[in-house]
């Protein structure tokens, strides 16, 4: 397989390369789902801001706790498997499964979104091609309500990096929805401690 590389034809630094395989196999494992789904993380923000070390794949999955068993079926079959001894319990109590590519050894956490942002986060996605692979990632202007609610030093640099590649960014959904989940979290400065670094 070829060198990955970004949407503006600029490689992605070496370690996304050995992440190949993995995101292939998350992509599979998408399409099996009929795209009910996106790639997010650090993975994600590489490929629509700045190329970072990422070491694990983040995805949501439109898909309910009593699709569990089929989703860890079809994960399997692309060399996908539970990297906990009882994953579906801490599913349906965390509403995340954590795996692990087995050939790679790349953890993959898949969140199964039911919130009203992630349905339209879902819905608004496209795929994207990288190098030999096509991938279904969000809008940055998704993505960056993600990394905002996240919150880290380094979701704040992602931010920040997404925004620069991504002049035309809309303003009104973003402020809407980080506004929505500033609220809902308790944290009514989140959309003033962003705002600036777009």
């Amino acid at each position: 397989m070829g060198k990955v590389k970004r949407e503006d034809g600029e490689p992605v630094s070496p370690d996304l390369n050995s992440l190949l395989a993995p995101l292939q196999a998350l992509q599979n494992l998408l399409s099996h789902f009929q795209e009910r789904g996106v790639i997010i993380g650090g993975i994600a923000a590489s490929l629509l801001g700045a190329p970072r070390y990422t070491a694990d794949l983040d995805a949501v999955f439109l898909l309910s706790v009593s699709q569990l068993p089929e989703l860890l079926s079809a994960a399997a079959e692309q060399g996908i498997e539970p990297r906990i001894a009882d994953v579906i319990a801490f599913a349906r109590k965390n509403r995340v499964l954590l795996l692990r590519h087995s050939a790679s050894g790349v953890n993959i956490d898949l969140s199964l979104g039911v919130l009203p942002f992630e349905i339209e986060m879902v819905e608004r996605s496209a795929l994207m091609e990288v190098g030999p692979l096509h991938l279904r990632l969000p809008t940055p202007e998704d993505l960056i309500v993600l990394k905002a609610i996240a919150h880290r030093p380094k979701d704040l640099a992602d931010i920040q990096a997404i925004a620069a590649s991504h002049p035309d960014l809309d303003k009104e959904r973003l402020r809407f929805w980080v506004e929505q989940f500033g609220a809902a979290l308790d944290m009514p400065e989140l959309w003033e401690s962003i705002s600036n670094l777009l």
